[in-house]
This record gives structure tokens, sequence and C-alpha cells, in this order.
């Protein structure tokens, strides 16, 4: 089957891009287009050409498969189907439903006309992986829809309705059959010999640019930060302005260039194809059966209980919470409503929305009012008893073939499959706080979870909007079993010579939405209290510093008590360091016999970021984690690691793994050195000279 099929029409060539699902510019696909192009130009009987896309999309851009590879410059590239666009005699028209982003909106910009459906979307999202538009994307859109809201839609990367740019980008909108007034819109230009638009042939008429550019200049840095491409995109909109279409191109494409070769991009980039790889498994194939998920049940009305329905409400699912106490009952679904009626005062929702999500939910004291969910998540205390309590009820009144999950963060999927007698059908499902906001989801294999329990899982974990990793079983998966390493140093730190302030700001300098001290605030200082005493009875070969213990025996649980490692005026989130805390620390300094010294933000970032690697790598040795990137995809979705970085495996590669190896050795000459001994597999490619990813 070629990549791109080919008709005539009356007098009109019919090129219909044909690459499943998007119809992206693979190789293949431009080949058989520029084909398709020279042969309708040779045709003395074709008047004009329309392209259209076949199935879902116009063009949905690059093929991402050919990125790094020679096939994504082999001619003709996407540049050559665009000249050769504008350099056709006979008037080519580009027909738009579905998508066109990228390169294939600049495939549309190469056009003489353009046409679309009226529920088309446009966009450049080349900013989103850290580039810019590299087809001419930023010189052409200027000079037909006007630069300041090309300039917009190019440093957003955001998608925008067809309908708002009609007689603009669009000649015409077309309701019902696209094709068919795409041929009529042929037949009309060629009726009325209609001279050709080639945008390279616009002249920009913007006599206050300089004023202009020089205001975004100062608000895009402000918000861009750590990403250079969004000014790299106002430069060449800039230059649309300033050059000629040819020296315009040119700039466009050496701050393409540039941009591609940023460790920033390459971080950006690493993240969009680990997300995608996150969802294959090796050993679950893309057409196992999915079992339909119409209904859903939450046990536990508390914050992750509410803020997990939330997430099927959302998704138009409906949804049953369940409480053993009306009180918490109503307290929980209180909740909710506020949250949802915060969404509503701010306009994130309309009245509809709010009224259908808002039913979508209700509340029940029974087991009996959800036995025939077709999922049920259990989101109770973290304790294995309380654990087995529930699941040896849902075992037995939950209706054959329903999915059996649970919110745990830490304990054993096996033993909690074990309480029911369908352990094919147990699977972890561990959701971060607030669950209603946060991407991450954890998604557990126990040793019995059933293939089809896991490929459903994962597709619904795409349906309310997760980003779903797979874990193996283990003692706090990937995510938590890391960042108690991170925590660990955090605490080390402190009696070594640090306050909390100073770790959580160097952390944020880092790049790190919260720095550890902050975070443990904000999820609660008695969670990890409570993990901590466990460990204390099952692992007392692991060292903690006491200074978190210390915080917690004064009641300082956090945000929710108005102190923590901070303190907190009523009613507001700002962490203000705490004289009793810092006076707290040096104490129990003093107490252990630990001279304090200063600590430089550098060490605090390698001890923290080094240990989340190293743990990393043992969970990759051990089989937890598939892959490097799922580990990555962890620490983005779920802990606030900076997404220009990567990921703490990928941070790792960018650094080098043997000096990441040599820092820690230098930390191993330190008190707890017996912590640094790199992971045989970190220890082993830092040999070899190769990386995790």
């Amino acid at each position: 089957m070629s990549a791109a099929d080919y008709c005539v029409r009356g007098s009109v060539a019919v090129i219909t891009f044909n690459n499943p699902p998007m119809n992206t510019l693979a190789h293949p696909l431009r080949a058989a287009v520029h084909r398709h192009l020279q042969g309708a130009i040779a045709d003395d009987k074709v008047k004009a050409i329309v392209l259209i896309g076949a199935g879902r999309a116009f063009c949905a851009g690059a093929e991402v498969r050919e990125f790094n590879t020679p096939a994504v410059l082999q001619a003709p590239n996407t540049r050559d189907l665009i000249a050769a666009y504008e350099a056709s005699g006979k008037p080519v028209i580009a027909a738009v439903h579905g998508v066109a982003m990228g390169g294939g909106l600049e495939q549309a910009l190469g056009c003489h006309f353009r046409v679309a459906s009226a529920a088309a979307q446009i966009a450049l999202p080349e900013v989103k992986l850290g580039i810019l538009p590299g087809a001419g994307g930023t010189q052409r859109l200027p000079r037909v829809i006007g630069v300041e809201k090309a300039l917009n839609l190019i440093v957003s990367g955001e998608p925008v309705m067809s309908e708002t740019l009609r007689g603009s980008l669009f000649d015409e909108i077309i309701e019902g059959d696209l094709l068919g007034g795409a041929i009529a819109f042929a037949e009309k230009i060629i009726a009325e010999q209609r001279p050709l638009k080639r945008l390279r042939d616009v002249v920009i008429d913007y006599p206050h640019h300089e004023a202009f550019f020089r205001f975004a200049r100062n608000a895009i840095a402000a918000a861009a930060k750590h990403y250079p491409a969004p000014l790299k995109c106002l430069e060449a909109v800039a230059a649309s302005v300033t050059m000629n279409i040819d020296d315009g191109l040119k700039f466009e494409r050496d701050c393409f260039t540039l941009l591609v070769n940023t460790t920033e991009s390459k971080a950006l980039r690493h993240a969009f194809f680990g997300e995608r790889a996150a969802a294959k498994i090796p050993d679950v194939p893309a057409d196992t059966p999915l079992r339909p998920i119409k209904s859903a049940a939450v046990i536990g009305a508390g914050t992750m209980g509410g803020g997990i329905a939330m997430n099927f409400a959302n998704a138009g699912i409906p949804v049953t919470v369940l409480e053993t106490k009306q009180e918490a009952l109503d307290r929980g679904l209180a909740t909710v409503r506020k949250n949802y009626d915060s969404s509503l005062k701010r306009g994130r929702l309309t009245q509809a929305q709010f009224e259908q999500r808002t039913g979508l939910i209700r509340g029940t004291l029974s087991y009996d009012d959800v036995k025939q969910a077709d999922i049920v998540i259990e989101a109770v205390f973290e304790d294995i008893k309380v654990k087995e309590q529930v699941f040896r009820k849902l075992d037995q009144v939950m209706k054959p073939g329903a999915i059996l999950a649970s919110n745990t963060s830490t304990l054993d999927i096996d033993r909690i499959a074990a309480f029911t007698r369908r352990p094919q059908e147990v699977i972890g499902t561990h959701f971060f706080s607030p669950a209603n906001v946060m991407k991450l989801l954890e998604v557990v294999r126990g040793a019995k979870t059933g293939k089809d329990v896991l490929a459903t899982t994962l597709a619904l974990s795409r349906k309310i909007r997760k980003t779903g990793v797979v874990s193996g079983v283990c003692d706090g998966f990937i995510g938590n079993r890391m960042i108690e390493q991170y925590s660990r140093q955090a605490g080390f730190l402190l009696e070594e010579g640090c306050t909390p302030a100073q770790v959580d700001r160097a952390l944020e300098k880092f790049g790190f939405a919260m720095g550890p001290f902050r975070m443990s605030d904000l999820a609660g200082n008695d969670v990890g209290w409570y993990i901590r005493k466990r460990r204390y009875a099952e692992r007392p070969d692991m060292i903690y510093s006491k200074i978190p213990d210390l915080i917690c025996e004064l009641g300082r649980f956090g945000q929710k008590t108005g102190a923590g490692f901070y303190d907190y005026r009523p009613g507001e989130r700002n962490a203000l360091p705490s004289k009793l805390v810092d006076e707290l620390v040096v104490k129990h300094s003093q107490d252990i016999g630990v001279t304090r010294r200063r600590i430089n933000d550098e060490e605090i970032v390698e001890r923290l970021v080094y240990a989340l690697a190293n743990e990393g790598a043992h969970i990759l040795e051990e089989g937890i984690a598939l892959r490097a990137s799922d580990i990555d995809m962890v620490y983005l979705a779920g802990y606030g690691f900076p997404r220009w970085r990567g990921g703490p495996m990928f941070y790792a590669d960018t650094v080098g793994l043997a000096p990441v190896v040599a820092a820690m050795n230098r930390y191993a000459g330190m008190r707890h050195g017996e912590f640094w001994t790199p992971a045989p597999l970190l220890a082993r490619l830092a040999a070899e000279g190769k990386t995790f990813n």
C-alpha cells in the first residue's frame, strides 16, 4: 500500500496522505507525495491539486520514529515538499481536517490556498520539544495571520480551532464533505483564474515591531526561565519582519540546529518518547483484549479517595465512593464538591461541566452499592491489616471480572492479592497526591496480575489523563523506594550543617518544584514517620537521621497542622523558616557529636540527585522498572523533577556516569559512606563508557 494515494476528479488531482494513524511525514509518505505532485504538474488535464489526509488527520507533523536517524533528512525532506508546492504553476490547495500540527501545518502553509473543516485544529507545538518549527513555520505563519497571533501560537505551542482563522490562514471553512468542498473550491479557483498566493512573496508591514518585540522578549524571558526555545522562537518570528524570506528561512534553520543540540531539547524529547514507551510492555501484545470500564468504585473518602473519584468523574465515568461512617463520607464528598466549586469560580469548568461531574460521584456506606463496578480502587489507611479486611470483603462481593486495585504506596501487592481468590484480577494503582491533579499513576504488576488487567489499567490511565508507568513489586515500588534514599540524604545534610531552607533552596534552584522538606510538609510528615517506624522494625541496618522523627514528636506534621519543618500562617501555604526547627537541628548535631560544617549547593544537589540515580540503577537491575526512561517518567510526572533536565537517570547520563561514580567515591569517605557504594549496573556502565538511556 502506498503512503499517499492519487486520483483525478475532473480537472482536479487529489493527493491523499495515507500513513495511519496520523499521516506523519515519514520518508515513504514524503516520497510518494512528491512523486504524485510531479505527475499532476506534468498532466495537462490537471488544472489544480488538492492535498488531503486519510483517516483522522490531515498531518500530525514529523514522524517521531525517524528522529535522530538519517531518514529525517532523506530527500525529499519536508522543506523540499514545501518548495515544490510553492513552485507549482498549478494551484495547490490544502484541505485540512482533524489536526495539522508542526510539519503538517508547515505543509499547508506552503500551499497556495487552504480550506478546512470547522472542527480542525492547527498548531506548531515544536517549542514543547525544546525546538522551533524548522520548515518555514516561523516565516510563513506571520505572513498570513499576522505577527502577534503567530508569535503567540508558536511560543505557546497550543492548538487553535480552524474557525478562529477563517479568512486569514483558511480561505474557506467547509461544512460537510471536506473533499467535495475542496474540489469545488479548486474548480472555482480554476474558473476565476485566481492568481496563486505564495506566502514567500508577502512582505510584512509592521511599523511598531521593535517596541512589540522588546515587550514580548521581556515577557517570554520571565516565563521561559530554563527553556531556551521560546526566546529563539521570538527571534525567528522577528526575522520574518526584518529579513527577506530566504534569509529568514536560513535564520530559522540555524536556530533549529542550535536548539536541537541543547541539553534542554534532548531532555524534552527524552520525556516525549519516554511517555510513549512507558505504555509498551514487552510481554503484553498491543492487541490484548481490554475489559470495559463503564463504572468505578473507590473505597475510602479521604483525601486520596476523593481525588481518585474525581479522575473518573472528569473522564465521564460514574463512580461510587464507599465509607464506613456517614460523617467521614459527608466530609469527603464535601471536599470533592469544594474542589469542583473552586474550578468553577476560576473559570476552569462551565456550570454544565460542574453539574455533570458532581452528578457522576455518589456516596454509600454499603458494599452492595459497589459490587457491580468494573473496577474498584481501595484507598484506605496504609496498613496491611486494614488492606486485608478490605480485599477479603471485595473478593466476596465484587462481580466476576471486576478489577481489584490498591492505591498502596509501599505495600506488597502480591500479599494483598493473596487475600483474594482472584489474584489475577488484583493490581496496584498508586496515585499521587493530590490525586485529581498529579499526572503520575504507578501501575504495580503483581506476580499473578493478568495481562488483560494490566493492559486495561494502562488504557484507563490514559483515559483519566495520567502518565501510567508499570512497576514490579518491591517496597515503595519505583518512586517511593527512590525518594527514601533522597530523603535519607536530606536528613544527613541537616545533621552535618544545613538547615531545611538551605537544602530546599538548592534543590529548587536546580529546578525541582519543591525541595524535600517543603514536599514532606505538604504530604504530611506523619506519613514518612509511619513508614520509618516500620523500617526500624524490619530493617534495623538502614540508618536514618532522627531529626524528622523529632519534628513529628512535637506534633509538627506539616501544612495540615500549621507547622512542620517550616511554620505556616493560618490559611496560608507559604513556608516560613522556623527558628524552633533550626535550633532543634543544631542541638541534634551536638547530641550525636557531629561538628557542623558549611555545605555548598553543589554538594547538596549531587548527594540528593545521585542518590536517586543510584537507587534507580538497583531498580533497573532487579527488573522492577522495565527501562531507565520509565524511572524518569515517574520523577517527571510525580515528584516535580525538572522536565528540562529529563529525570534522574537522564540527568546522570548528561553529567556522565563516570563523573557520577567519581563523586560517589568522594562521598564514600564521609559519614555513612557505605551508602555510596555504586549499584553494580551503574559501576559497569560507567566503566564501559555507556549510559542508562
